[in-house]
Order: structure tokens, then C-alpha cells, then sequence
């Protein structure tokens, strides 16, 4: 399953529940059919937690953490061992085992942070934002690698705010707007619900987006289209609009927006992306990282 929403929405905090390191104000919660709040000591043995910061200690060395983290949950020193080196060679770290971290890139700290996660093979992963800062690569290791403990069986739910990230891993999607569920489904049934092909603008910073907008609209005008189906990214000075004339009638939308004055940086005509989802239904872009608010309420 993939939270997504807005910085701020209450993803993290949702995770921090779920997880027994916060308190919740009200309601009821249940992670692997297990009450919670009456039981939250046989959560946590039922669990795992990724956040998003590398919970490994920088002195030890790979092989050294995952030893340590073994023995936390009780596991006798030779089978604390044995595990260490079953992780390390599933997450491709066996070459680094006997480094300190201090020379791992944050690629290996990520999944070597996640190995630990995993030490006691739990039925139920939580990943807040594990690929945070990642480069292109190493961000694409660790999704196979959430894909594989997916195929084996285990439950992860993963927060995220990489739209194409949701759209490759998760099964399901909710998205949380100002703490509350504003919508669930999967992918492609997001993606119907906004329709056929969308016509993309890029206008210089500085454009009086309403004037844009309306532009847009009259542009590609239909009897089924209104305002409230117009996208709009203030911050990339960007809108897109369901365009079902399709490739037919773009020459002449172009021609309309020029007639009427509007500066293009950019136009593109394309299929719904999540992107779009997410914008219809938060009214905002999906930025990376954690809003700091909510780090510090939590």
C-alpha cells in the first residue's frame, strides 16, 4: 500500500501510530489483526520500520549492526551472525560487511538500514520514504529489492512522494490531505477517473496563472469541460487540462493561445500520469521531504 499526500498531510505520524512510537489522540488501529493499543509489545514483534533517516550506528560496520540489531530481538550470538549474513548477501553488502559505514554511500546505508529492519523476517514492513535522497541507481536497487520482499509474502505499507515510485510498487494507493483519507483505489482506476489525454503548458514565472488558465480553457473549449478541470503547479508554472480533441486539435488550441497573448514555455500532450492525480485531489505538488512542522509535532 502507498500513503501519499502533500508535506504536512500526516503521513508520518500515521506511520509513528502504526508503529507504537506515538500515541494516538483517538480511534482504533489493528497491524496484523493485532489490537494496537491493547497489545502494542506484540506489534512491534510482528513489525518492521524503516524511516526516514538510517537508524545504523556509523562506527560498527555493516556486518557489526546487523549482528547488534540480531541480538535486540533475542536471537543467540551464532544465529545473530547467521542472519547478518544471510541479509548482507541479499542486499548485494557482503563486500562491504567488515567496513565501517562512515564509507558507505547513502545507497548501502539505506539498504543496509532496511536489512536490519528485517532481521526477524516480519509479516508487516513500514517504509517512510526509504528512497529519500537516493541518486537515479540506487533508488532503483531498492525498489526491486521491496519488490522481491513483496513476492515472498510480506505486507509493506510505504509512504512516499515520488508519484512514479506509488506507481510502480503499490498495489493500492490512499491519499491523505490535512490528516483525513480524500481518496483509495489503485493506479490505472485513478488514472480512468481523470479521463483520456491531457494538454500540458509551461508558462514563464511571473504569468498571471488565473489569466493563463482561462486562456487554457477557452482554448480547448468543450460543453463537458469547467474550471475545476483545469491543474494547476503554481510552483512549476505549469496547467494541464483534459484534452479530448486529442492530437487533431492541438495546432489549432495553439493557435488560440497565441491569438490570445499567452507566453508558452512548453506545451505537451500526454496520458494521465499520477502526478495529476495527485494535483486533482490535494491541490498540490508533491515536494520531497517531510514538512518540518510535522516532524516537530511528532
Amino acid at each position: 500500500m502507498g500513503l501519499l499526500g502533500p508535506n504536512g498531510a500526516g503521513k508520518t505520524t500515521t506511520v509513528r501510530i502504526l508503529t507504537t512510537l506515538l500515541q494516538p489522540d483517538a480511534g482504533s488501529a489493528e497491524v496484523a489483526g493485532i489490537d494496537m493499543l491493547r497489545h502494542p509489545e506484540r506489534v512491534r514483534a510482528s513489525i518492521g520500520l524503516t524511516g526516514q533517516y538510517a537508524a545504523v550506528d556509523e562506527i560498527l560496520t555493516g556486518r557489526e549492526n546487523l549482528v547488534m540489531f540480531g541480538q535486540l530481538y533475542r536471537l543467540s550470538r551464532k544465529a545473530a551472525f547467521a542472519r547478518a549474513d544471510e541479509l548482507l548477501e541479499r542486499f548485494k553488502l557482503t563486500d562491504a560487511a567488515n567496513r565501517s559505514l562512515k564509507t558507505y554511500s547513502g545507497g548501502m546505508r539505506r539498504r543496509l538500514d532496511l536489512a536490519a529492519s528485517l532481521i526477524v523476517a516480519p509479516p508487516v514492513l513500514f517504509l517512510d520514504e526509504p528512497t529519500t535522497g537516493l541518486d537515479p541507481r540506487s533508488r532503483n536497487d531498492m525498489w526491486a529489492v521491496i519488490e522481491d520482499l513483496v513476492a515472498d509474502g510480506t505486507t509493506v505499507m510505504l509512504t512516499t512522494q515520488y508519484l512514479e515510485e506509488a506507481d510502480r510498487l503499490a498495489n493500492e494507493i490512499v491519499v491523505v490531505d490535512q490528516g483525513r483519507i480524500i481518496a483509495q483505489g489503485t493506479a490505472d482506476e485513478f488514472k480512468v477517473q481523470l479521463g483520456g489525454e491531457r494538454l500540458a503548458i509551461s508558462v514563464p514565472a511571473g504569468t498571471d496563472l488565473d489569466l493563463a488558465g482561462r486562456a487554457l480553457l477557452s482554448a480547448v473549449h468543450t460543453d463537458d469541460l469547467s474550471e475545476s478541470d483545469l491543474v494547476v503547479d503554481a510552483d512549476a508554472h505549469q496547467m494541464t487540462v483534459p484534452f479530448p480533441a486529442g492530437s487533431r486539435g492541438l495546432a489549432e488550441a495553439v493557435r488560440k493561445l497565441d491569438a490570445a497573448g499567452l507566453e508558452i514555455t512548453d506545451f505537451s500532450l500526454r496520458r494521465p500520469t499520477l502526478d495529476d492525480v495527485f494535483l486533482t485531489l490535494t491541490g498540490h505538488a508533491a515536494e520531497d521531504g517531510e514538512d518540518a512542522a510535522e516532524e516537530n509535532a511528532a
